[in-house]
C-alpha cells in the first residue's frame, strides 16, 4: 500500500504541521509529521502506544520544542514558542492523566483557566481598584456559566477531588475552554469512564463544536469514540503518519488494522 500523502493545507485550515519531528538523544518520536486541522473540525489522532501521539499534543502546545518543522496557527508560526504564549494564541488542552487542582473547588480550577486572560495588573490586585472588581465579579459569571455548559451545575464550591472521575474529566474540560480556545486539544478525554459516561461525553464533545464554533482534536483509544465524533482520523505508529480519512476509510486499512493487531490479522 502506498505512503499516505502529505496533508495539503487549505485557507479554512486553522492549524498546519509541517514535517514536525522530535527527537530525544538517539530516539525520534516523531517523524516529519505533516498534519493540518480545518476550522471547526473534529479529528483525531490515534496509533499504538509510544506511537508519538501525545509527543506531538506537547509540541503543538509549548511543552516540548520541535527538533525540526513549524507549527502554523490561525497564521501565525507558533513554533517552539512557551505553553502560556499558545495557550493565549487560542489553544487549549486536557491531559491524559488529570491535572486539576484537587484542594480547589470547581469554580476555583475555572478561574485559574482564565488567568491568561485577565487584564487586571498587581497593583490593581492589591489596591482593589473597581475595574479589577468588576473584572472579578464578570470571571466568576463567566466561570459558572461554563461549569453548566459542562454540566456540572451546582457544584462551584465542591473541591475537585471530592467530584465523580467523569466530572472530573468535564471540569478540566471546563478550564480548558476557560482559556476562550480557537482549537480545544483532549487526550485521551474517556479514559477511565464507564460506557454512560463515554456516551455522556461524546454528546458533550459534539456541542462544544456546535456551541462553541471550535475546532477539536483528540487522542483516543475508544474506537466507538473515535468513529462515531471525527470527521478525519490520522493515524500513527513508530512516530510516522501511516494513514489519514475518513473514520469508514481507517477502519478498513491494512496498514492501521496491522498496527493495531499485529500482521498475523491481516495474513
Amino acid at each position: 500500500m502506498s505512503e499516505p500523502a502529505p496533508t495539503p493545507a487549505k485557507n479554512d485550515d486553522l492549524l498546519v504541521a509541517m514535517s514536525v519531528r522530535k527527537e530525544f538523544g538517539g530516539l525520534l518520536a516523531v517523524n516529519d509529521l505533516d498534519f493540518a486541522i480545518p476550522q471547526r473540525a473534529i479529528v483525531s489522532l490515534i496509533g499504538p502506544n509510544g506511537a508519538g501521539k501525545t509527543t506531538f499534543f506537547n509540541m503543538l502546545t509549548g511543552l516540548y520544542k520541535p527538533t525540526a518543522g513549524a507549527v502554523i496557527f490561525d497564521g501565525h508560526d507558533v513554533t517552539g514558542k512557551p505553553p502560556h504564549t499558545i495557550t493565549k494564541a487560542g489553544i487549549g488542552r486536557t491531559f491524559q492523566n488529570i491535572r486539576l487542582f484537587p484542594q480547589m473547588t470547581a469554580l476555583e480550577n475555572v478561574l485559574v483557566g482564565m488567568h491568561s486572560r485577565l487584564k487586571g495588573g498587581i497593583l490593581g490586585s492589591i489596591f482593589g481598584t473597581p475595574r479589577v472588581r468588576r473584572e472579578e465579579r464578570e470571571a466568576s459569571e463567566k466561570a459558572r456559566e461554563l461549569l453548566s455548559f459542562a454540566g456540572l451545575r451546582r457544584v462551584d464550591h465542591e473541591l475537585a477531588e471530592s467530584l465523580s472521575y467523569g466530572d472530573q474529566r468535564r471540569l478540566e474540560v471546563a478550564r480548558a475552554l476557560a482559556t476562550e480556545p480557537k482549537l480545544l486539544l483532549l487526550d485521551e478525554p474517556t479514559a477511565g469512564m464507564n460506557p454512560q459516561e463515554t456516551v455522556a461525553f461524546l454528546d458533550f464533545v459534539s456541542k462544544l463544536r456546535e456551541q462553541r464554533t471550535i475546532a477539536i482534536l483528540l487522542i483516543e483509544h475508544d474506537m466507538k469514540v473515535v468513529m462515531g465524533a471525527s470527521e478525519r482520523v490520522t493515524v500513527l505508529d513508530y512516530g510516522e503518519k501511516i494513514a489519514e480519512g475518513t473514520p469508514h476509510e481507517i477502519q478498513h486499512d491494512e496498514r492501521v488494522i496491522e498496527a493495531y493487531l499485529g500482521k498475523a490479522a491481516t495474513g
